[in-house]
């Protein structure tokens, strides 16, 4: 069975660091497209950030920019995302996401994803 595993939450105090990672376990292919989006009570799932290995390229969300970075382990199905100088308006649920194609068009789209993980909590005390 094939599935997306989120670990690294955790509670965190403003301006500190956290580093997430995503497992995609039972896969027998290598998948190239990958993101994170999260969600904050009472709020829409958002954007966070993702990456495309086959064209080398990232995308991050105007809030994530400067503050976190996306990054995977060469040849295996793991990723990271490193999130330094967290603020309070960084709580959330972070979901890790698996896609068949992105671009710079269809990263932010929650509809590119076609397997999401269940998640970790995110708490960032102010």
């Amino acid at each position: 069975q094939v599935q997306l595993v989120e670990s690294g939450g955790g509670l965190v105090q403003a301006g500190g660091s956290l580093r997430l990672s995503c497992a995609a376990v039972g896969y027998s292919f290598l998948i190239e497209d990958m993101g994170w989006f999260r969600q904050a009570p009472g709020k829409e799932r958002e954007f966070v950030a993702a990456l495309s290995g086959s064209r080398d390229m990232t995308f991050y969300a105007d809030s994530a920019k400067g503050r976190f970075t996306i990054s995977r382990v060469y040849g295996q199905n793991l990723m990271h995302l490193q999130m330094n100088s967290l603020k309070p308006e960084d709580t959330a649920v972070y979901y890790c996401a698996a896609s068949r194609f992105l671009s710079s068009d269809s990263a932010h789209d929650i509809g590119s994803y076609d397997k999401w993980g269940q998640g970790t909590q995110v708490t960032v005390s102010a």
